[in-house]
């Protein structure tokens, strides 16, 4: 099994201090009442928490920070092949209104990947975090850090400006296409600092609708992606959307197909029906698994978009609360589709070997 969505983080911000460049380390210690912190999600309170009650480690840390942890309750329990690592609180970036910063703090984030949780496991893979404030700067780490062996996508928030097929942001995708990295792209930044409200009428009052809307963005973003002819100007380029679920995206596909027919001499650039160019470019992972009250009903929302089984990625949303069990999800799928969903489909997209030799090695503890 590989899992497309395993949030790993840092106890505080603070954290990146030894791999930040000198010029924004005072920056950090020193800004505001007490030091800096990034934006986050407390004006949306989940009332159950955002994260599992037994994910914190030992010591009290938050969750995802500590590996020890996440070997116990993730990789080795449920035999996980790959963990795609995406990241938590610098998604948050993406919200700060100083571009400068902000690609200070991908940097960082980077190194400390790569330096801290990459060489603990061969099973973990790492996400590569831009700024996207600053496409050419963006685009400058990708060439930077892209070509690490641990490093399989690059990762972007779904809280943007505007769409992500604006070219403005095409400096990023002509980088990882380069590199031969796809992009992902992830919920997170929705509503904070200089972003836009979280949905098309604003701000929600309670989490629940938060949570629910969040597919808003990954909706304009697919549209935006398709509609700039992102894929006919970057025919190598690929895309994973993770945490949005999947099952909104024919109904999407078929309002898409009818206006192009329709409206196409607006966008004479994209020469054939979206659904097909979704289909070739863009995965999508399972989490959170939608659950209508039979079975039944899911079967059917599987059948509603020729090729879906190859456009699914598993993912268990690890440690947050919806967490997604691979057992259930498994079952859930036409039988045909599980070892697809399961490993096969990530692993083409981001280019893995079988199950490493060594894998389990890592239960001995993290190497020096």
């Amino acid at each position: 099994m590989i899992d497309c969505d395993v949030h790993q983080n840092f106890n505080h911000v603070s954290d990146l201090l030894p791999w930040i460049d000198p010029a924004y380390r005072d920056y950090m210690l020193h800004a505001g009442f007490g030091g800096f912190d990034l934006p986050n999600y407390l004006t949306w309170i989940q009332p159950h928490g955002f994260t599992r009650g037994d994910s914190v480690p030992p010591d009290g840390g938050v969750p995802g920070s500590d590996y020890e942890t996440m070997r116990k309750q993730l990789l080795d329990p449920l035999d996980v092949e790959y963990a795609i690592l995406t990241g938590e609180d610098i998604l948050s970036i993406s919200s700060l209104p100083n571009p400068q910063l902000a690609a200070a703090l991908a940097t960082a984030y980077n190194r400390w990947l790569i330096d801290e949780w990459l060489p603990r496991d061969s099973r973990l893979k790492g996400s590569l975090v831009v700024a996207t404030q600053d496409a050419e700067r963006a685009a400058e780490e990708i060439r930077a850090f892209g070509h690490h062996p641990g490093v399989v996508q690059v990762l972007l928030p779904c809280a943007a400006t505007t769409g992500y097929g604006h070219p403005q942001y095409h400096p990023i995708y002509e980088a990882a296409v380069e590199v031969g990295l796809p992009v992902a792209m992830h919920v997170g930044g929705e509503g904070l600092g200089i972003n836009p409200p979280p949905t098309s009428t604003g701000y929600p009052s309670y989490y629940i609708e938060w949570h629910v809307l969040l597919i808003q963005c990954a909706m304009s973003h697919v549209v935006s992606f398709v509609c700039h002819g992102v894929f006919e100007k970057y025919p190598e380029f690929r895309v994973a959307v993770i945490e949005v679920g999947f099952t909104w995206l024919p109904t999407l596909l078929w309002r898409l197909d009818t206006d192009w027919r329709a409206l196409r001499s607006e966008v004479p650039w994209v020469k054939r029906l979206p659904s097909e160019t979704v289909r070739e470019h863009m995965r999508f992972t399972s989490q959170p698994l939608d659950e209508p009250d039979s079975r039944g009903k899911l079967k059917r929302a599987f059948e509603l978009f020729d090729g879906l089984e190859d456009m699914l990625m598993f993912a268990t949303d690890y440690p947050h609360w919806d967490f997604d069990r691979p057992d259930l999800v498994s079952l859930r799928l036409p039988g045909s589709w599980r070892e697809k969903v399961m490993s096969e489909n990530a692993r083409s997209l981001y280019g893995l070997a079988a199950r490493p030799v060594a894998a389990m090695a890592a239960k001995e503890g993290p190497v020096a």
